[in-house]
């Protein structure tokens, strides 16, 4: 088993078609119309994909460093995203979230660059639920327009359309502006005398009045640049929680200081104000969650972010991104996803949450389709990959997730995630290559590929608010690795290096393999120790595990070491035979 410049990848050693016995009574045989086909899901930024301006000032302007529009998404681009692989694309940043260009000659009110970060803002800051980022848009007025055609096209080619909603909290300045007749943007009917009421959408701080954060680490808003709102002040009387749960009328500097959180109908002190699933529930079907909630009086935020998905539906979305979902209820999940299946039963809806303890009863009570597996999965290839772990653990991971694996979406890069190619992570696109494998193969579980992963894009660009290492998403950028693939927008890669052409292509086979596989979506066994324990010259920089269905066998070995060549013969035990 050799190096291959960084790394070492022995893909695919597919067996289909060999005289081998075929295993006999195995009833764990998953059959192809027991579950689909893997998905893939494309996540892009949607304000920097067509961006193909390359100024790239720290905390430059819309008009200095330019922005990308849902029109820069052409049939030829959406093409190209499904030719890769790609089942689902997720437009982040979609949402009309906090921004500090001017659009008032729109109808749109400025927002305060002292609850703002960055210049282009935090997608997850969202001011109004009910419209989109009039950045994105060719004609701001058109705007929501201007996405639905987006929505067409997408579904054109062939692809799943996915946006966020992030059900924890909202911008500090959320106005709710498009918000339909009937219905009422958060906080509207809100009685703000009180700390808490269940029938409030914010917690209040009673006589205090909001001050904005103590900036450290030479930081200023907008870099420091004048503008007529960037005066250390925001009016809010009295000061709301912030977003992460500060009950502080003037958050840390580290706190969420540019959203409040929203209340669920739980109490200050911990304890719930609204009736709890049974215990059951683990096991009980979506109609069942519906018909539970139907008589069931609930939080009026509940009732609002249901509307909102509803609303979103209607317009072809096909599922959604739930932001930072642990820390809301569960039992909300039951509601809200109980009523967006018995709209859609197809809807995708894919969520964060970080701690294991919580996966299954997000999954199996609230309803979700799939959470990231960052704490154990990810966490552990990024550990590999970087030189200090061991390839011992990745069964391990395996093992513990059996039961929900299918549940679980596997991800290298995402928007919150250290670039594969950056110094602070492995340095060299080249080296995900064997963690691609694993994560798209160890599993029946969904993948995510981040805009510019499959180009080597090293995240260097210093853009404003936070640190390099990770693709900016706060402020107006070019991204440079992406862009030469961009190719002023003829979407063909002609500006690629030889090597970010040859990465495009690993990604592209590999994706396209795991989305038409009968093994990837059957059975798996780990061979890792059986081999550590019997072969020579096998080690922890190797991972070696066998997928297969009635139709297909895989053997999937993949080496981690950058720097040594292994020669072995890889044993396979005669039951896996």
């Amino acid at each position: 088993m050799r190096t291959a410049g960084w790394i070492i990848l022995f893909g695919f050693l597919s067996l289909q078609g060999c005289q081998a016995e075929k295993a006999k009574a195995n009833n764990t045989i998953m059959k192809k119309d027991q579950i689909e086909n893997k998905k893939v899901i494309y996540q892009v930024f949607t304000r920097l994909f067509g961006n193909t301006n390359t100024t790239n000032k720290p905390w430059g302007t819309i008009e200095e460093n330019g922005v990308g529009k849902f029109s820069d998404f052409t049939n030829k681009a959406l093409e190209e995203i499904k030719d890769l692989g790609v089942t689902h694309i997720w437009y982040t940043g979609v949402p009309h979230h906090a921004l500090v260009t001017d659009y008032t000659a729109y109808g749109i009110s400025n927002d305060d660059p002292d609850v703002v970060k960055g210049r282009a803002g935090s997608p997850y800051a969202v001011k109004d639920y009910y419209n989109v980022n009039p950045d994105l848009a060719d004609d701001p007025n058109k705007r929501l327009e201007e996405f639905i055609q987006l929505i067409e096209r997408t579904h054109k080619v062939g692809l799943k359309v996915i946006i966020d909603i992030v059900p924890n909290h909202v911008a500090r300045k959320y106005e709710g502006e498009s918000t339909p007749k009937g219905k009422k943007p958060f906080g509207a009917d809100d009685d703000t005398s009180v700390a808490y009421s269940r029938n409030n959408d914010y917690y209040y701080i009673p006589n205090q009045s909001f001050q904005v954060p103590e900036w450290r680490n030479d930081y200023l808003p907008l870099g420091g640049a004048s503008d007529p709102l960037a005066d250390g002040k925001f009016e809010e009387n009295p000061a709301k929680w912030t977003g992460n749960g500060s009950r502080l009328s003037r958050p840390d500097f580290n706190d969420w200081y540019e959203t409040v959180k929203i209340n669920y109908g739980v109490r200050p002190d911990g304890s719930i104000d609204f009736e709890n699933l049974p215990d059951d529930f683990d096991r009980k079907n979506i109609e069942e969650h519906y018909i539970f909630w139907k008589d069931k009086g609930v939080p009026p935020s509940w009732q609002k972010f249901k509307d909102i998905a509803l609303y979103w539906l209607e317009f072809g979305v096909d599922g959604f991104r739930f932001d930072m979902a642990e820390m809301v209820p569960v039992a909300f999940w039951s509601y809200l996803n109980s009523h967006i299946k018995t709209n859609n039963p197809e809807a995708i809806l894919l969520a964060e949450v970080y701690n294991p303890s919580l996966y299954r009863e997000y999954i199996h009570k609230g309803k979700m389709d799939y959470l990231y597996d960052k704490v154990e999965f990810y966490d552990s290839l990024k550990h590999i990959m970087q030189g200090h772990g061991w390839t011992d653990h990745m069964p391990v991971v395996q093992k513990g997730l059996m039961d929900i694996e299918h549940h679980m979406l596997h991800f290298l890069e995402n928007h919150d995630e250290q670039r594969i190619a950056s110094p602070d992570f492995a340095g060299n696109a080249e080296k995900g290559k064997p963690a691609m494998v694993v994560s798209a193969t160890m599993s029946t579980s969904p993948t995510m590929v981040y805009f510019g992963q499959e180009v080597g894009e090293p995240a260097k660009e210093s853009a404003g608010f936070g640190s390099p290492t990770r693709t900016s998403i706060f402020d107006y950028i070019g991204v440079p690795n992406h862009q030469r693939w961009l190719n002023d927008k003829k979407f063909d890669g002609g500006q690629l290096t030889q090597e970010e052409k040859s990465l495009r292509e690993f990604y592209r086979k590999l994706l396209n393999f795991t989305i038409t596989s009968d093994a990837l979506m059957g059975n798996y066994e780990d061979i890792h120790y059986y081999n550590r324990d019997r072969t020579e010259d096998y080690d922890y920089r190797l991972l070696s595990f066998v997928r297969w269905s009635e139709n297909e066998k895989l053997v999937i070995l993949a080496n981690f070491d950058d720097s040594r060549t292994y020669n072995f013969s890889l044993k396979i035990p005669e039951n896996i035979i």
